[in-house]
């Protein structure tokens, strides 16, 4: 597994993250069964959030029951959860009371005295940035949060949280997979007039991220779109699971593997977060954290994917 030092913290992150989006209905056995692939595969780093399950922390709350971590095994994992996110209303909330509320619901659901990572999940149009800094700096002072970072956020958006949070922003979990690419498939159809494809939608955020050490998590790797099923295997995408099956055959791994990898080869230095609850799944695809894609095959696979490589 390859690792790579997570910039504004003290941490060295694997390059593929287990997320424990789904384990809500899984039993104590399955969850610590998941979690011990992810380990010999070489991820100890969850990525959880307070909306993940049926109620509010849910999904937290059956990982630390499941788990009954002693502190040593706690202090040898990453733990990164989310708030923001109000399912019920009003949907979407960076208030200083919401954040420091969402953030003690975590601390007791995941039974844990710190969190490692906090991320704001999707962005509050109605945020103000010295509520933000205000919580985080009572969370940081507190011992309660470590590092801070945000999900699905536009360059604009991280900039402006940053006229007032004074913590480094090291992390941006945006949505990528081979199909789902725009903040990388703009840029290399870029100037072209009349391709769709070009239109900067996003504001540039991957290379802003990589100018400002943000790390990118890819959420929902190996989606078509958004959640509109896997590409692998999928009859929509005959051309690219040719080359990703031909690819994995060379490589000798199984074709997720190679879809990791196509994240993983960037020079961004990506993380890939996993959402799946299949022990052998989270192993074939941590076997993609470090095969080495040459140029060709990387960019036959953007072209296999429907995306344009004039």
């Amino acid at each position: 597994m390859k690792t790579l030092p997570l910039p504004g913290t003290d941490i060295t992150a694997p390059n593929v993250v287990l997320g424990a989006m789904r384990i809500a209905d899984k039993t104590d056995a399955e969850v610590r069964e998941l979690v011990a692939t992810a380990r010999e595969a070489g991820i100890g780093f969850i990525d959880h959030a307070d909306v993940y399950g049926p109620t509010p922390h849910a999904c937290e709350r059956r990982f630390a029951e499941a788990m009954a971590l002693t502190p040593s095994q706690r202090d040898a994992l990453t733990l990164q959860t989310k708030c923001g996110i109000v399912p019920d209303g009003p949907y979407f909330d960076f208030s200083y009371e919401h954040i420091v509320d969402s953030v003690n619901g975590s601390l007791a659901a995941l039974q844990t005295d710190y969190i490692d990572i906090l991320l704001l999940h999707r962005p509050d149009a109605l945020v103000e940035p010295d509520e933000v800094a205000r919580a985080f700096d009572e969370l940081q002072s507190a011992g309660k949060v470590r590092a801070f970072g945000v999900s699905n956020h536009t360059p604009m958006q991280i900039e402006l949280l940053k006229r007032s949070v004074t913590q480094p922003i090291v992390a941006n979990q945006l949505q990528l997979s081979m199909t789902h690419a725009p903040l990388i498939a703009q840029g290399l159809a870029a100037n072209m007039a009349g391709e769709q494809q070009s239109v900067m939608l996003d504001g540039g955020v991957l290379d802003y991220c990589r100018l400002h050490d943000i790390t990118v998590q890819a959420w929902s790797p190996f989606q078509a779109g958004f959640f509109t099923g896997v590409f692998l295997g999928s009859s929509e995408y005959p051309e690219l699971n040719a080359v990703i099956d031909r690819l994995a055959a060379a490589y000798g791994v199984t074709p997720i593997a190679i879809a990791t990898a196509w994240i993983t080869r960037h020079p961004a230095r990506m993380q890939v977060v996993l959402g799946t609850t299949t022990p052998q799944r989270v192993s074939d695809a941590a076997a993609g954290s470090d095969i080495p894609l040459t140029h060709s095959e990387w960019y036959e696979l953007a072209r296999a994917a429907g995306h344009r490589v004039p």
